[in-house]
């Protein structure tokens, strides 16, 4: 599996920079991290929906794009597929291949600070913009 994420990820390396007129990897990269994550996102939503309404052709074919636009995300961080894998042989140190890591204890805000101090607590949210959770055909 991770030769095939390699070659997908030699091939988005040597797209970024085509023409973005004959290149959709192109035309993410000239939009931006915050297009190529909107797209990110579309595409884990529709994995989510198709998987949900028990359509497996169609969560393969989405899944398909799903890690297309992963992998476009990582060329753009300056993420190699070989840090994906060392986190994850970490991960199966720790807890098993098939565990995901616990998030950190949040720690809420005090009933006694104020406002202004709860506010700056929080993780910020960055929004996408809105779309039909039903899927475009």
């Amino acid at each position: 599996m991770s030769d095939s994420l390699e070659r997908l990820y030699q091939a988005v390396v040597a797209a970024k920079d085509l023409d973005p007129a004959v290149s959709r990897t192109a035309r993410l990269f000239r939009r931006g991290p915050e297009k190529m994550a909107k797209k990110l996102a579309e595409e884990a939503v529709e994995v989510v929906i198709d998987a949900v309404n028990g359509k497996s052709d169609a969560v393969v074919r989405e899944s398909a794009d799903l890690l297309y636009n992963l992998t476009v995300l990582w060329v753009s961080a300056g993420i190699q597929p070989e840090d994906v894998w060392r986190e994850m042989a970490r991960r199966e140190h720790l807890l098993g291949i098939a565990e995901k890591l616990p998030k950190s204890a949040v720690k809420l805000p005090k009933a006694s600070q104020s406002p202004a101090a709860r506010q700056a607590s929080r993780r910020p949210i960055v929004a996408l913009e809105s779309r039909s959770l039903r899927k475009r055909h």
